[in-house]
């Protein structure tokens, strides 16, 4: 019998061998403590994606589903979830997105040289939680005045790990809240030409009832917060999961090194090998069978993208870490289906330009895997704390690509 329990150290250390039992011996698990099932296989948690009418977000994304009932776009179903998206996707334009492009490898430039003449320095604290949440602040217009304070905010809403206060959270998480209140209170008095003021004035019309739908203040104040933290997650914990698959694949890093075309590909493969996001939640609207076992409805499912990520029936090789790689059946990683990531395409623009940034710096180094400090959460796995090693050896290269 397998135990699947995403809180346990063991399992949220390194998760794989336990996805790798499921999906052989029970790929529908149910887990009577928690009171959750899981999807093991891909083609399972593809379709469950994909039915978004029997598999519904409405009931949270997590294992607890505390975020139930929170206005956010997360948790929508259709109709409601349509308008929603189709306002927020004016945010992520490719235009607007591929105008970021010099800001964020500015940014990283400067993040990082900051460490030019030093040994070692944590690259999660320094350059992998910072540059995101740089971006996101660019992005959405936040004043220079204040992205200090998002900052703040974030790293306190994003903490995880056993010793993390739940309180101090949710305290940031409605710090946060009241700053884009603030933000979008003052574009109503004073317009401006930039996506705050953009998302308050767009009306779009509703496919369901041909109604023209605008978004509240708070609406848009809860977008901002889920547009921040989602994408500081992905890249927070997608930059270092990728710098220790180099590190444990060094035959992988010396490709990158001699050709940085390849960086794109190293964005693939980490959110495909060691995916920050390793579980989505959803509730059965009815009762469903799945690999000749009932689900009943109103039961919560986890779908395990970091096991389907590795599923041997799709990918050869799984286990190795390959940027040679040439299957790519479903970008699961980001979603499938209505809830897909809108912001999919800047996350994996800040991850590319992340590795060319540190792989143009840098003759020789590797990340302390041994001193990584892991933590865990429902939802995301990643690390706190991950010492990137330059070798003296070698001399820092020029800076840019």
């Amino acid at each position: 019998m397998v135990v699947f329990n995403p809180y346990d150290p063991v399992t949220w250390r390194d998760p794989y061998p336990i996805y790798a039992r499921l999906r052989a011996e029970e790929p529908v698990h149910r887990n009577e403590e928690l009171g959750f099932w899981a999807f093991a296989r891909h083609a399972d948690v593809l379709a469950a994606h994909n039915d978004w009418d029997t598999y519904s977000s409405t009931g949270g994304v997590t294992i607890e589903g505390a975020e139930r009932g929170a206005p956010m776009l997360i948790l929508k179903d259709p109709p409601e979830h349509r308008w929603h998206r189709k306002i927020i996707g004016r945010v992520f334009t490719p235009r607007r997105i591929m105008a970021l492009e010099p800001f964020i490898r500015a940014r990283a430039g400067e993040l990082l040289d900051r460490h030019r003449d030093v040994g070692e320095f944590d690259v999660v604290g320094e350059f992998a939680i910072k540059l995101p949440l740089d971006v996101i602040s660019e992005l959405l217009g936040i004043p220079a005045e204040r992205r200090s304070t998002v900052s703040e905010l974030s790293d306190r809403l994003a903490a995880r790990g056993p010793d993390t206060d739940p309180t101090a959270a949710m305290e940031a998480g409605a710090g946060l809240l009241t700053l884009y209140l603030e933000l979008v209170a003052e574009r109503r008095r004073n317009p401006q030409d930039d996506i705050i003021s953009m998302i308050m004035n767009t009306e779009v019309i509703d496919d369901e009832d041909g109604r023209t739908r605008s978004m509240s203040d708070e609406e848009i104040a809860f977008r901002f917060l889920e547009l921040g933290f989602a994408g500081h997650e992905t890249v927070a914990k997608g930059i270092p999961n990728g710098l220790m698959a180099l590190t444990r694949f060094p035959d992988q890093a010396r490709l990158l090194r001699d050709d940085l075309s390849l960086a794109g590909k190293a964005v693939e493969e980490t959110l495909r090998f060691d995916p920050p996001s390793q579980l989505q939640g959803r509730i059965t609207t009815r009762e469903v069978v799945v690999q000749g076992v009932t689900i009943p409805a109103g039961e919560r499912v986890m779908l395990i993208t970091g096991s389907a990520l590795r599923d041997e029936s799709v990918y050869e090789r799984p286990d190795t870490y390959d940027l040679r790689r040439t299957e790519h059946p479903s970008t699961l990683f980001f979603g499938f289906g209505i809830h897909r990531c809108l912001g999919a395409h800047l996350a994996r623009l800040e991850m590319k330009i992340a590795f060319e940034e540190i792989f143009q710096r840098y003759e020789e180094f590797h990340v302390d895997v041994d001193r990584a400090v892991h933590h865990v959460s429902t939802n995301v796995r990643g690390v706190s704390h991950l010492p990137l090693v330059v070798d003296r050896a070698g001399t820092p290269a020029t800076a840019g690509v």
